[in-house]
């Protein structure tokens, strides 16, 4: 038996027997029958490459008159837009050193790996953890609204006792509290009484639409969400794509099951008993469409490689006049990157220059077509350039490691 009778309550008089719950690799075809309409799929990984992948295979499979209801939870992992700049969005030294393993014979256990994913939806970066539940629903274009089931999921929230749960006008889910509350279960922000708990992205196609979001439940790691979100190379990036509004956030409080539970049965109630409801375990990954979909969201190339065309510049310039914070040493550097590929890159010696031009369309660098997260050291990439400003390339290419976390864009899933 894939689910215990208690946890089918919820879904109304109609629970069909427990042998019709199947693993997800028995339910494909069941999901893609024109007669099934409701659908609801409980995920037991924790691999956020396959909970994504499961997701969007089901929204490319599943009849386009059908309502799919996909609930997840991953295990800790930051997850950046479609459309956002990694470099510009997350802390990547921070990453790296968090998910540095201990070497082979050590007696401390290692630490958590936080993986880095890029999903295929729009929207910004989130934290994902064991304390929150990820939602996500698949319907008809033509029925889809960013409110609707953000409303479905304040209902299940309110039924659970979290009275001021309810949906702003940016289509978040947001808790009020009182002001004189104990904020030990927030992220320090004592000033707010407004918290957010859940944030929303969206994916339409032509027959589909999809819109998910994850909601802070129990999360013990409220505390490191900001600075693994706070990217030190921030000040000197000017980007295109999508940044990252940030607001305070909270746990709920809520245990992960009962909010499925909760969840499943406002669904039920609003698109009727589901046609198919099976759990989905890590053998989804052998599923033909799962498994090449999670070896484009493993790929270095999707993850970093995706970015849309970015700026760099330690100094100010017309198109980003910003002040720029000190620097470890007298140069002037800059680039361009389209997709992580590197353009009009310049690196001179500022006190000998005296000021510096951005190189023509026309110029050339040792460094131009490099990928950025292919570059291993700075310091070897910058002594390419020789000269005087060779001296500082140690200096310059140690600063230029840290900031761009190239510890973490080495080793992530080569």
């Amino acid at each position: 038996m894939l689910l215990s009778p208690s946890r089918l309550r919820g879904l109304g008089s109609r629970v069909p027997p427990c042998s019709s719950f199947r693993p997800f690799t028995a339910a494909a075809a069941a999901a893609a029958s024109p007669t099934s309409k409701p659908q609801v799929y409980l995920s037991r990984s924790r691999n956020p490459y396959l909970n994504l992948s499961v997701e969007h295979h089901l929204l490319q499979t599943t009849p386009p008159d059908s309502t799919v209801l996909f609930l997840y939870t991953n295990r800790p992992c930051v997850v950046i837009g479609r459309n956002q700049n990694p470099w510009l969005e997350v802390n990547l030294p921070l990453l790296s050193s968090l998910t540095a393993r201990t070497k082979p014979g050590d007696h401390e256990p290692a630490p958590t790996t936080i993986d880095l994913v890029r999903r295929r939806s729009g929207g910004g970066t989130v934290f994902h953890d064991p304390g929150n539940v990820n939602y996500s629903v698949i319907c008809p274009p033509e029925s889809f609204d960013r409110d609707k089931h953000a409303e479905m999921v304040v209902r299940a929230l309110r039924g659970l006792g979290v009275p001021g749960a309810r949906v702003n006008a940016r289509h978040d889910i947001v808790v009020d509290v009182d002001v004189d509350v104990d904020v030990s279960e927030s992220d320090g922000n004592h000033g707010a009484n407004t918290f957010k708990i859940s944030g929303s992205a969206y994916k339409l196609t032509r027959l589909r639409s999809l819109h998910h979001g994850t909601c802070l439940l129990s999360s013990p790691n409220l505390g490191s969400i900001g600075p693994l979100l706070r990217s030190p190379a921030e000040p000197f990036i000017k980007a295109r794509g999508v940044e990252s509004v940030r607001s305070p956030v909270r746990n709920v409080g809520v245990g992960n099951g009962e909010f499925e539970d909760a969840v499943v049965a406002e669904f039920a109630k609003m698109y009727g008993d589901p046609d198919v409801f099976c759990e989905v375990g890590d053998e989804a990954g052998a599923v033909d469409g799962v498994e090449k979909g999670m070896k484009e969201l493993l790929s270095r190339d999707w993850i970093y490689g995706q970015t849309p065309l970015f700026s760099f510049s330690t100094y100010p310039t017309e198109d980003d006049p910003r002040e720029r914070p000190s620097l470890p040493s007298d140069f002037h550097l800059s680039f361009e990157a389209r997709h992580g590929q590197l353009s009009k890159f310049t690196f001179v010696n500022a006190s000998s220059a005296g000021h510096v031009d951005i190189p023509s369309s026309s110029s050339s660098s040792p460094l131009d077509g490099s990928r950025i997260y292919d570059v291993e050291d700075w310091t070897d990439a910058l002594r390419s350039y020789g000269g005087t400003v060779n001296s500082q390339a140690e200096t310059a290419g140690r600063w230029l490691n840290g900031l761009f976390g190239t510890g973490h864009a080495k080793t992530q899933l080569r």
